[in-house]
């Protein structure tokens, strides 16, 4: 049985999701443990890989499951070590981890595979282009201004105007040497797509009470509401949970992830990024969708590390027979 097994949960981190990363790893511990698992909290405050391998020989777990958000957590690094020290995980492998967390590469892959997303200008540190080219680019305000390796709405800004832009592109620069600037979706309806096991779950429609999903709303009581599931559709409900799994597949995630959406006045869905490693409380959203289904969060969190052991043997038993 799995709980006869050592779960360590890597929480905490040293990113700008070290709050967030916490909070999810505490509510992981605490399903966990309630499911009789033998749970041991791994705050990983420091990128020192060595640090880090000590500190999993220390605990000697026989399965993580992965809470980290942002560098380190999302970015591969953490996969990286984990399967250095032959230690299965939750969640997505090295380069898919690596790929998904870059925003521009994942736009930009899903346009070569036909997938649409809102209109963009990826923006670079050393190369520019210029703001007037950028608005030659995408024309008519608003737009959208992300650091391209960033989560949780980190140094996202919505901007009306070239000076604004500008701001906008100065302060994400400081999360990173590459930002994306999309068009924004007038007038569409936020949605967000789970996989659990390769598989979508219920739509969710993001309604918030300010202008925009930005970090305040997103983390603020009672700044937005959640429709499960959302009230839309069969048909769009249908193309937006096979839009999610495409995406999935295409970047190579495995287990879990989260591809949020907008959905144009025209019914059109736009994929705006995909993640790996989405927010993990009880009233996440990806939580949510699965409760939608009559998945406790006790049941979705042990089915995850169930899931990560099961890929060990069936690695391990692939070697045997090879």
């Amino acid at each position: 049985m799995i709980q006869e097994k050592r779960v360590g949960v890597l929480l905490g981190g040293t990113s700008s999701e070290r709050k967030i990363s916490l909070k999810s790893g505490q509510a992981v511990l605490t399903a966990l443990h309630r499911s009789g698992c033998h749970v041991i909290p791994l705050d990983i405050a420091t990128e020192d890989e060595d640090k880090v391998r000590r500190l999993l020989s220390e605990a000697n777990v026989d399965v993580a499951f992965i809470a980290l958000h942002g560098h380190f957590g999302e970015d591969g690094g953490s996969q990286s070590i984990l399967e250095e020290v032959e230690i299965p995980y939750t969640g997505s492998g090295v380069e898919s981890s690596r790929l998904a967390m870059d925003k521009v590469r994942v736009q930009q892959l899903l346009l070569e595979h036909n997938i649409a997303v809102p209109k963009f200008v990826a923006v670079s540190r050393k190369s520019g282009p210029e703001i007037q080219t950028i608005v030659q680019q995408l024309g008519d305000f608003p737009y959208v201004v992300k650091p391209s390796n960033e989560g949780s709405s980190v140094g996202v800004a919505f901007v009306n105007n070239e000076k604004e832009l500008a701001e906008g592109i100065e302060e994400a620069l400081q999360y990173g040497d590459s930002v994306l600037v999309d068009l924004c979706v007038q007038g569409g309806r936020e949605m967000t797509v789970g996989i659990l096991n390769e598989k979508a779950l219920p739509v969710i429609e993001i309604c918030p009470k300010r202008c925009y999903f930005d970090f305040t709303a997103k983390y603020t009581k009672g700044m937005t509401d959640y429709v499960v599931p959302a009230d839309i559709s069969v048909v769009l409900s249908e193309r937006l949970r096979r839009t999610a799994e495409a995406v999935h597949q295409l970047v190579g995630c495995r287990m879990l992830s989260r591809v949020d959406f907008m959905v144009d006045r025209n019914g059109e869905p736009l994929v705006l990024e995909i993640n790996t490693i989405p927010g993990f409380t009880e009233t996440s959203l990806l939580p949510k969708a699965a409760a939608n289904m009559g998945i406790s969060f006790e049941k979705l969190c042990l089915t995850l590390i169930e899931l990560a052991y099961a890929k060990k043997k069936e690695i391990e038993n692939i070697a045997c027979h090879s």
